[in-house]
């Protein structure tokens, strides 16, 4: 664990010290996700992180860089500081999800709108051919249940409203770090009045297994980018169909179809 990682775990642990029965009582794995875009459908995770919390006890910590197999817009990149350099030599979402399930282990996953980040990581672990099926709380819910209306509920300002200081924003496990402060902080100040707020409830994301891509997609997509001369940062054994043809419809577009002599 890193010295800054220590520093978060001691400071979380002085936060603990007055909190009531509920708080000592918890355990789930809050769970934070950089990714490329919005959409699992067609975007991919760039990072992983994670805190594991068992009887209101810090268990462990898991952070992992991924390579996702294509460009990380510039957008993401000023956005969270990952760029495609950062993840050139990481290893890919399935040779690091094993690791990562196991870390969970069977409990409940938190997190700050919750659902996003476990729609990416169902939809990766079932293209592994793996179940993920998680019960969940989502701090965002909580958030809604017992900040004013007219106040923002998304993590940075759930945060300050609580008076919670935050490290560093769109990180994951920074941000894994911040939600399990939010959500103990939750539970130590309303869980007595409202503790059926704070029962995990079954996550549902019905999602199939994407079909890889075929052959000719592949050697199209190559084809094209030597054609074109294009340095693309491309995995294209990790494509989909459905992303071998958004991929090739995007580079057409931009670089204009191939002139056959």
């Amino acid at each position: 664990m890193s010295e800054k990682s220590e520093k978060s775990e001691k400071k979380w642990e002085s936060d603990q010290c007055d909190q009531g029965n509920l708080a000592e009582q918890l355990s789930f794995v809050s769970v934070d996700l950089e990714t490329t875009g919005l959409d699992p459908k067609k975007d991919r995770i760039i990072e992983i992180g994670a805190v594991r919390v068992e009887r209101g006890v810090v268990t462990g910590e898991y952070q992992q860089l991924v390579n996702p197999g294509c460009p990380i817009s510039d957008f993401v990149s000023d956005l969270t500081g990952i760029t495609d350099e950062m993840v050139e030599k990481e290893p890919t979402i399935g040779e690091v999800l094993n690791e990562f399930l196991k870390f969970c282990g069977d409990l409940p996953i938190v997190g700050h709108q919750v659902m996003f980040d476990y729609r990416f990581l169902k939809r990766a672990t079932v293209n592994q051919g793996e179940s993920f099926e998680r019960s969940g709380i989502d701090t965002l819910a909580l958030c809604r249940a017992f900040m004013p209306v007219e106040e923002k509920k998304n993590l940075a300002v759930a945060c300050a409203f609580f008076g919670i200081e935050r490290e560093r924003a769109h990180r994951a496990c920074s941000d894994a770090w911040d939600t399990v402060r939010l959500y103990t902080q939750l539970a130590r100040r309303f869980g007595q009045n409202k503790p059926e707020l704070f029962v995990p409830k079954p996550l549902i994301y019905k999602v199939k297994r994407d079909q890889p891509a075929s052959e000719k997609q592949k050697e199209d997509l190559r084809y094209f980018i030597k054609y074109h001369k294009i340095s693309l940062p491309v995995r294209f054994e990790e494509l989909s169909r459905s992303e071998a043809s958004r991929l090739q419809d995007q580079l057409i577009l931009q670089y204009g179809r191939i002139v056959k002599k």
